[in-house]
């Protein structure tokens, strides 16, 4: 492993309700062994732009995001912003 600093995408997940949870990771590596790995984590909700997201991301939400999924996910918060 050469040294540096990575930072990549390693894990996304589609929720039922069509969000999807991504997770980024960024590995430092010195001498050949990471030394330290952090994460940062972010949500692409339904209807949001994810055009630069990821290219794993992209492919998630254009997937999950159809226009049924859309609509039922801003209704749903209409709802709970409502009571």
């Amino acid at each position: 492993m050469p040294d540096g600093t990575t930072t990549a995408v390693d894990q996304v997940r589609t929720l039922s309700n069509g969000i999807i949870n991504v997770r980024k990771a960024t590995t430092t590596i010195s001498g050949g062994v990471v030394v330290s790995k952090t994460y940062h984590r972010h949500v692409v909700l339904p209807g949001e732009d994810y055009s630069n997201e990821d290219a794993a991301v992209r492919s998630a939400a254009a997937t999950a995001h159809t226009p049924e999924v859309i609509a039922a996910y801003r209704t749903a918060t209409a709802a709970a912003q409502a009571t």
